[in-house]
């Protein structure tokens, strides 16, 4: 029933791109939309900028074992590049009318610098887009009980984002973020429902994680420690400000009051559901066998659905 629901839903994925693909006239169109999302749309797409599988699987894994202060960079710092993008860079970019990065530095300085630059905005998702092709891999090796290997799907998922995204742009990736937002806050919504009702609600959950110091966010008074922790912050922070999806998401919006708030609500409802997810980890480390699994294969099935769109 599970590996029906989900290939039935990368169908529906690919015919949701492919009509998106009507509405692309121009690069204009494929870049940034028309400049035509309202806001529930833009928020979904700045909320999916971060929010990918492998957001789910590391920093929930990153929580339980540091706590608060190994997710300095994510969500914190990740939220807080989306916070800043919006207030101090959202208004001026969208009033250049440009499609990428790399035109502003263009503008700004010249050609040249606006190769390099982009090829280092290039280079830089390397590592990003790795990770989240592996943790796709994972999830249909999961979700179909081993008859899919994680190569081949990772080649699967890989040739559905590009089938949908070539043809539709940025018209396919924002309106299957705004479907895929929907189901996956569902999904951990639900999750978050049944396994409160194991350990008695919320309550128990905190005390649990700060009985096992995993709320402590600030490092001991050792100055490589400190280095480390506001390195990891400040870089994701600020480093990921100058990115072409933070860009493009940002001045896709309406008009840019609808860029500035789409990011601020998109990072609040980012960060908000990346802790719950964390809190839920930190709390159920061994549930009985049979719930274990189950709320495996929901999680998978909501993962499955929500991250198809990784590139």
């Amino acid at each position: 029933m599970l590996i029906w629901f989900v290939i039935a839903y990368l169908m529906v994925s690919v015919a949701i791109g492919l009509w998106a693909a009507t509405r692309v006239h121009n690069a204009r169109d494929f870049a940034v939309a028309g400049r035509s999302l309202p806001l529930p749309v833009v928020t979904a797409t700045v909320f999916a900028t971060w929010f990918g599988a492998e957001a789910v699987f590391g920093v929930s894994a990153q929580f339980v074992k540091e706590g608060l202060g190994g997710v300095v960079a994510d969500p914190f710092g990740s939220s807080l590049c989306l916070v800043i993008a919006g207030f101090f860079f959202a208004t001026q970019l969208y009033k250049l009318n440009i499609l990428t990065v790399g035109d502003f530095y263009r503008l700004r300085y010249n050609r040249t610098v606006e190769v390099i630059t982009s090829l280092c905005i290039v280079g830089s998702y390397l590592g990003w887009v790795a990770a989240q092709i592996k943790a796709l891999g994972l999830i249909f090796n999961v979700v179909t009980g081993g008859a899919v290997s994680p190569e081949l799907g990772m080649v699967l998922g890989t040739a559905i984002v590009l089938t949908y995204t070539t043809f539709g742009g940025m018209f396919s990736v924002a309106i299957l973020d705004f479907v895929q937002m929907t189901v996956s806050i569902g999904g951990l919504l639900y999750i978050g429902w049944v396994v409160s009702g194991m350990t008695g609600g919320v309550g128990p959950v905190v005390q649990h994680a700060a009985a096992a110091g995993k709320l402590d966010f600030f490092p001991p008074a050792d100055p490589w420690l400190w280095i480390t922790f506001l390195g990891a912050g400040v870089t994701m922070m600020l480093g990921s400000v100058p990115q072409q999806d933070v860009f493009q998401r940002i001045t896709s919006a309406r008009s840019a009051r609808i860029a500035i708030w789409g990011s601020v609500l998109g990072a609040a409802i980012y960060f908000c559901f990346i802790k719950e997810d964390a809190a839920r980890r930190s709390e159920h480390k061994a549930p009985r066998p049979n719930l274990k699994h189950q709320l495996r294969v929901i999680l998978m099935a909501c993962l499955a659905v929500s991250f198809i769109h990784v590139l």
